[in-house]
């Protein structure tokens, strides 16, 4: 059998050059991966090497993650809605066939959004505390409120630390971990310079802000999951304080078939179970 390798390439979108993560056997299901906030696609690294004798797997950076192109606030505005474009329109330039999209945090806006607008795109959907209900928001979310309804210099105080201090970005990694020890530091301390270079943290505000206009598509979502029944899969870290475990179980009461695993872990399960949730996505994906 062919040993397969990881590459790291660029598609040109309207263009912004998006990096994305590569492995795998092209005529094996597709799987596409998308992260959010604080992290890139650097988040399924481990995930995919352990996925990429089974799957074709493709991870992209939105535009301004990662290694993908900053463009600046005048030349691309970073909401929700013009990353969800630029992902749909990268997943058909790549010829990505009938993919399983995996989605955390903020790769659920986007994948929600491009499910909505294609109904018939995706296989399945695998989420990873990745939120659509009022009820799935945490307390961290819940904090952010005042931000998300009024953007003004008083409120983004209190949403600045999260996204540009080492503590606010250690927050997604190591709050409600079971065993910190198994969390690479060099996530958050990637995480953190990535975060801290020119520009991003005005990019990461606008896009935080714009998490408000999630919350006014959830319905538009919760209709879509109530209607289409999509085959779900849904692995959570039940002690994430952005969206805890009820955020998973009302997805569940939409769609009762959903597959439904919770781990003893954070907003970023993968740094402690990326093993057993690949195990998971196997079975998942073959129907056993």
């Amino acid at each position: 059998m062919k040993k397969q390798t990881m590459h790291y390439k660029q598609q040109h979108v309207d263009g912004i050059n998006i990096f994305y993560r590569e492995t795998g056997d092209r005529t094996k299901p597709h799987l596409i991966l998308l992260n959010g906030v604080p992290s890139s696609s650097s988040a399924f690294q481990e995930l995919m090497n352990d996925l990429k004798d089974d799957f074709y797997l493709v991870a992209p950076d939105f535009p301004g993650f990662g290694n993908s192109d900053i463009p600046s606030r005048q030349e691309y505005e970073y909401t929700f809605h013009n990353l969800s474009v630029t992902i749909e329109k990268f997943i058909s330039q790549l010829g990505l066939v009938k993919p399983h999209l995996y989605a955390i945090g903020y790769g659920g806006p986007v994948g929600f959004r491009i499910a909505v607008r294609q109904p018939a795109l995706f296989a399945s959907l695998i989420l990873q505390n990745s939120n659509a209900y009022f009820e799935g928001l945490g307390p961290a979310m819940q904090a952010a409120e005042p931000y998300l309804k009024n953007r003004n210099e008083e409120t983004e105080q209190l949403v600045r630390p999260l996204l540009t201090t080492l503590d606010g970005i250690k927050l997604f990694y190591l709050s409600g971990a079971e065993d910190a020890s198994r969390i690479n530091p060099d996530g958050y301390n990637n995480s953190f310079y990535y975060l801290n270079r020119p520009g991003q943290q005005e990019i990461q505000l606008d896009l935080l802000y714009n998490y408000g206009s999630n919350l006014a598509e959830y319905p538009a979502w919760q209709q879509f999951l109530k209607t289409q029944q999509p085959r779900i899969l849904l692995v959570w870290g039940k002690n994430d304080v952005f969206f805890p475990l009820s955020a998973a179980e009302a997805i569940k009461k939409d769609v009762p078939g959903a597959e439904l695993h919770a781990f003893n872990t954070s907003h970023l399960a993968l740094e402690e179970y990326h093993t057993e949730i690949a195990e998971k996505i196997r079975k998942f994906v073959n129907g056993r």
